[in-house]
């Protein structure tokens, strides 16, 4: 396979994954090259994201390293055959890396979660209100600028909007519904748009009200993407800059258990509509 200059986040997912399995296996670098009949500078480039893996080569190494766990390997293996060439990249050397890594993400998760408190979800934002968030965290943008974040932002909504979309439950605090990223109009049909989403078959909406004796939850926030077992599920929380992707397990079962702690105490999807339909009358 060829060599590549700079691997995606799903990419380096795979290497990531091989070199726990190597090493799970007590195998080093040379021993593991010795039973694939390579070199070993080949498997320290297949581990490092560099040089890419076929899946047929991807399930001797499994089979070399005693993994026995199919449907992750199988993961894996889609992820070696993956030749997707998606919308984001044509954003590529336009906006930071991480931003064309987050739709890939988002293009292959088997579900979503996202917990917002500051701002409502990306994937239910409306263009305007975007446009009001982007223009006011990055004021030094010009307006071309904004408006190629927020296109981008948009195209990201195709996830749940396609023909075979991904199951989405999002919850969001008060706070977030509440804070007027614009002007009331926009605002009003912030709400508006969330009401809608909320109605299809694979959209959830939950919501966290301000009168909630002992919630402490609010460091929760994050965008949580299932993969096709538990353990090639991804965290994606904000950085400083940008998107920062999380995958070790133990992080992983620790944002599942918040995720659910804070599910657990929102409001269910009837009364959360009905809250934020009494919001908007409020506008």
């Amino acid at each position: 396979m060829g060599t590549k200059r700079e691997p995606t986040a799903r990419q380096m997912r795979l290497a990531v994954e091989l070199r726990k399995l190597r090493e799970a296996a007590g195998l080093s670098s040379r021993e593991a090259a010795a039973l694939l009949g390579v070199n070993s500078v080949q498997i320290s480039q297949i581990e490092a994201g560099t040089s890419g893996v076929s899946e047929q080569r991807l399930r001797r190494m499994a089979a070399n390293y005693a993994c026995t766990e199919g449907r992750f390997i199988d993961g894996l293996a889609a992820i070696a055959a993956d030749r997707t060439q998606g919308w984001w990249e044509e954003y590529r050397g336009r906006l930071p890396t991480p931003f064309m890594d987050l739709p890939e993400l988002e293009h292959h998760a088997h579900f979503r979660w996202d917990v917002e408190f500051l701002h409502v979800p990306g994937l239910l934002q409306t263009a305007d209100y975007a446009r009001s968030l982007f223009s006011y965290v990055n004021p030094e943008f010009p307006q071309s600028d904004v408006e190629l974040w927020v296109d981008h932002r948009m195209t990201r909504r195709v996830i749940i909007e396609r023909a075979d979309p991904v199951p989405y439950e999002a919850v969001i605090h008060e706070g977030a519904l509440r804070i007027r990223v614009g002007d009331r109009s926009t605002a009003r049909s912030q709400l508006a748009r969330v009401l809608e989403l909320s109605e299809a078959d694979h959209v959830t909406v939950r919501v966290i009200p301000f009168d909630l004796d002992d919630f402490g939850g609010a460091g929760s926030a994050m965008v949580y993407a299932g993969g096709p077992v538990p353990k090639l599920d991804t965290v994606v929380r904000d950085g400083p800059n940008g998107p920062v992707f999380i995958d070790a397990e133990a992080q992983l079962n620790r944002y599942r258990t918040l995720f659910r702690r804070v599910e657990a105490v929102s409001l269910d999807p009837d009364r959360s509509r009905d809250f934020i339909h009494r919001l908007s009358k409020e506008l």
